[in-house]
Parts: structure tokens; C-alpha cells; sequence
């Protein structure tokens, strides 16, 4: 009997850390303000920016950031510190030659290697890391700067894009970025259907 209340106790205690460790990822969680949150704006240019902004929050998020770096090597951490090991992106963005991503990236996340079946830095041209908020809208803007992409699939690409979607689901001793994927979503194409106006700098 000893021997069993001493293997509950534990077990009891397992339980309620656990319990303490999703609250906090709850409260860590930020959410992100609805589209129709802005609807009080009349003038829509600046509806338009304010979407942007609450957008802003998931586009600065070191979930994203870190896979836009402006070197070729990228971040991690909530921290954003530079990737360890030392890695470079390669000639396609999927590392290096003997180094590539999928050396220690699987399809999934697993123990303390996240993971997508397409884990990749995005490309150099688009940059994100260290850039205002205001410089990362007018990028987007630019197909030259944004992989070739008109702002439709734009909007399909933040809403649906798997890997982007990965930063909802970082894996242990990651914080996920704000609100979800749909409700990103949502915030670009409203910004799109205002027409795309940007922060100033």
C-alpha cells in the first residue's frame, strides 16, 4: 500500500504540472482581431492599414521570421538566435550539399526538430528578418520580391500553405504565432479587398 500511494503521489503531481505547463501555452497564445473588428474605420486606406498591422502580428512573429532571414542562415528559437548547427541555404533554399534541411527535419515535428515534408528557408528575395513592417508590406506587393506572386495567391498562400502553417504547430518550447492560419488568412484578403495600403515607415 506504501509502495502505491508513493507512485500516486508522483503521478498527481505529473498531472498538475502538466496542467500549469498548457495554461501557460494558453495564455502565451495571443489571439488576432476579426476582419469585422475594423469595421468601424471610414476611411477605407486606413481600415486597410490597420488590417495589415493585426496581420503584422503573425508576419513578425519569430515563427515566420526565422525562416525569412536576411543571410543565409537561418533563425530559431523564440529567440530568434542564429540556427545551430551552422547551416546554409543552398543553391534552392533546402540547404546545402551534405547538410540539406531534410538531414534533420523530418515530415513532422519530432522531439526537438520541427518538421513540414517541404522544410525550407524562404528565398533571399524574400527577406523578411530585420525589416520594418511597412518594408515587409511593400515587398509583399512586389512580385519580385514576394517569389512571383500576385496578391491572390497571396492570400491563398497564407491561408493555406502547409509549412505556414507549421507555425500553429511548432512543436514543445516553441510559442505558436497569434490566432490561427484561417484567421491570418482572413486579415490579408480583407487587406487585399481594401486595397493592400501599407504602414507607413
Amino acid at each position: 500500500m506504501r509502495g502505491l500511494l508513493w507512485l500516486a503521489i508522483p503521478a498527481a503531481c505529473c498531472a498538475s504540472l502538466l496542467s500549469a505547463v498548457v495554461a501557460d501555452a494558453a495564455l502565451r497564445h495571443e489571439s488576432l482581431k476579426k476582419p469585422e473588428d475594423f469595421a468601424n474605420f471610414k476611411d477605407e486606406s486606413e481600415r486597410s492599414v490597420a488590417l495589415f498591422k493585426e496581420a503584422g502580428k503573425v508576419i513578425l512573429h519569430p515563427r515566420c521570421v526565422n525562416c525569412h532571414p536576411a543571410g543565409d542562415r537561418p533563425h530559431q528559437g523564440d529567440d530568434s538566435h542564429l540556427h545551430q548547427p551552422p547551416i546554409t541555404r543552398g543553391p534552392d533554399n533546402f540547404g546545402a550539399i551534405g547538410m540539406r534541411c531534410n538531414t534533420c527535419h523530418g515530415p513532422s515535428n519530432f522531439e526537438r526538430a520541427p518538421g513540414n515534408p517541404s522544410w525550407h528557408m524562404a528565398p533571399i528575395e524574400m527577406a523578411w528578418f530585420g525589416k520594418s513592417l511597412a518594408d515587409i508590406c511593400a515587398q509583399l506587393k512586389d512580385p519580385k520580391r514576394n517569389g512571383g506572386m500576385t496578391l491572390d495567391q497571396l492570400v491563398v498562400h497564407m491561408s493555406t500553405d502547409p509549412l505556414v502553417g507549421w507555425g500553429w504547430n511548432p512543436g514543445a518550447g516553441r510559442t505558436p504565432a497569434p490566432g490561427t492560419q484561417a484567421e491570418l488568412g482572413k486579415l490579408i484578403k480583407n487587406w487585399v479587398e481594401t486595397g493592400a495600403h501599407c504602414p507607413a515607415s
